[in-house]
């Protein structure tokens, strides 16, 4: 039975009788009439976008796949492969699609690490998978707007990212932090992202 992926709940929802005062290409922005605590009543307002998957793939002997990348008008960074999920798509084909997409792998496994809001300001949810039993199946079929190098880095080089200005995936700054200051925590990531043995 397929593992199914719950989205959690944002600590500041859009109400219902909210309007939709602007729809954007990635982003739309919703307004509503709120009560303050002295009885007067303000506009709130937030922006809601596509949902997106990050999956930190685990090759065989270790090593965990990142991508280097550059984007029109942005400085190159180095991440996970990840995307927006899709209308209508499950957030675990959205995984297989990005890691596919972006790597040319498949993965005979992909476990739920993390769900959250990164900020509560906008309804968006951050999915964070790991992939392990990885395939290489295709070559990256990147879009046109993105330029894509595969690099294979060490559980210490994964680590170590968490203080490198060049890793944008917020997502896992935090987690990766703990572990570089905790030897409980690093033990804990380190055999969370052991690979797949047959």
């Amino acid at each position: 039975m397929p593992m199914q992926v719950e989205r959690p709940n944002s600590l500041q929802p859009i109400p219902n009788h909210a309007r939709k005062v602007f729809s954007g290409l990635i982003f739309d922005v919703y307004q509503w009439e709120q009560q303050l605590f002295d009885g007067t009543t303000r506009i709130f307002e937030k922006i809601r976008r596509p949902d997106t998957v990050m999956i930190v793939p685990i090759l065989d002997d270790g090593s965990i796949l990142l991508v280097e990348q550059e984007q029109p008008g942005k400085q190159p960074f180095i991440g996970v492969p990840g995307g927006r999920v899709e209308p209508g798509e499950e957030v675990l084909d959205a995984a297989k699609r990005e890691l596919l997409e972006e790597s040319g792998y498949e993965a005979s496994e992909l476990t739920l690490w993390d769900a959250q809001h990164p900020t509560p300001k906008i309804d968006w949810v951050v999915y964070v998978l790991i992939a392990k039993g990885l395939k290489k199946v295709a070559q990256p079929a990147n879009d046109a707007d993105e330029r894509i190098v595969l690099k294979h880095v060490t559980f210490d080089e994964f680590v170590n990212l968490s203080t490198d200005r060049r890793f944008l995936e917020r997502a896992l700054i935090l987690k990766l932090l703990e572990a570089k200051c905790s030897p409980e925590k690093a033990e804990q990531l380190r055999n969370l992202l052991k690979p797949v043995t047959s």
